[in-house]
């Protein structure tokens, strides 16, 4: 039996073992190990001792997050186990320090994994930014606090959000009302992350003083973007016609960011997307850099990281049994 005696942050330890020491028990079971408080001290006991160490690592890189002002929860745990396996704790918990932008609630938006902060790196040294990522990966919500940020810095005059209006695998048919409420639907996501981070008041004010401008894709087309922050959402469902078109939409005093999920690509048979071989075009200009969020950045519910893993398994499986048309695109890994 291998034990570790640690002496840890007993104001924060309740909140880092949970109610009811749920995220406690969810670092015992995964790991084989029994955790004991006594006298100020934790004790961590088990058979192996790489899981011990693992556990005391775990609890004590909990109690700095949670220091920090994050919440501790069971996804929280899972992932920090994670990073800890595999040493990257110290550098996540760096991730987690700067924040982004303050929401209308008071509440912080910071970075919570190594790939978000490239990201955001990514955004602040570079005039056009390209994020591929799965879903939960922060890579919207993300880039609206990164362009509120730089909109409340005075650093840009405006911010212009747009996405390609492409149903997600079924036919919606007739939508009701002019033409902005048959596109508002497609326009959503971009709306609610906007209303988390300024407030729906807020939001509608800069809409109606045209400070905030949320539209189709094909509204872009003939225009000249000057002094704005640029969110093109789902470029996954574009083709390369038309991301040439939206970046060539780029002004001066302009920043524009692209975000797409190349596994969710939703265009009719017959369209290719163009993000993957976009980002490839464009690696290596000054001024670009293109980011690959994986299923280790995902932070919206331990399903999804566990879906995204066992989606990315099986594409993996599938270009292993299949042979690639033109040996296939490589991009941008940093």
């Amino acid at each position: 039996m291998h034990t570790i005696t640690m002496e840890l942050d007993i104001a924060v330890l309740q909140d880092v073992f949970g109610v009811g020491d749920v995220n406690l028990k969810t670092i015992e079971q995964h790991l084989g190990v029994s955790v004991l408080t006594r006298d100020g001290t934790v004790e961590v006991k088990g058979e192996i001792t790489d899981d011990v160490e693992l556990a005391a690592e775990t609890l004590r890189t909990l109690c700095l997050m949670r220091r920090a002002g994050e919440v501790v929860d069971e996804f929280a745990v899972l992932r920090v186990i994670d990073l800890v396996r595999t040493g990257d704790a110290e550098a996540a918990l760096a991730a987690m320090k700067d924040t982004i932008v303050i929401t209308h609630r008071g509440a912080p938006v910071k970075c919570r994994t190594i790939g978000q902060r490239r990201y955001l790196e990514a955004i602040k040294n570079n005039t056009v930014s390209i994020c591929i990522g799965p879903a939960g990966t922060g890579k919207t919500y993300l880039a609206v606090a990164a362009v509120v940020a730089m909109l409340k810095r005075k650093e840009i005059d405006k911010i212009i959000m747009c996405r390609p209006a492409v149903e997600a695998g079924e036919k919606l048919g007739f939508l009701p009302g002019d033409l902005q409420n048959k596109v508002d639907p497609y326009l959503r996501p971009l709306y609610d992350a906007l209303d988390e981070i300024l407030g729906h008041d807020t939001v509608q004010k800069y809409v109606e003083n045209r400070t905030i401008e949320v539209a189709p894709l094909a509204y872009m087309r003939g225009r000249t973007l000057k002094n704005a922050g640029v969110i093109v959402d789902e470029c996954q469902n574009l083709v390369m016609t038309s991301l040439k078109m939206i970046l060539t939409r780029l002004g001066e005093g302009s920043r524009m960011i692209l975000t797409g999920d190349v596994t969710q690509i939703d265009l009719p048979a017959g369209s290719e997307s163009g993000l993957k071989k976009c980002a490839e075009l464009l690696q290596g200009i000054e001024g670009i850099e293109v980011v690959e969020l994986t299923g280790r950045d995902v932070v919206r519910h331990k399903l999804v990281g566990q879906i995204v893993k066992a989606f990315e398994k099986y594409e993996e499986q599938r270009a292993g049994q299949q042979p690639r048309k033109g040996g296939g695109h490589r991009y941008y890994k940093k």
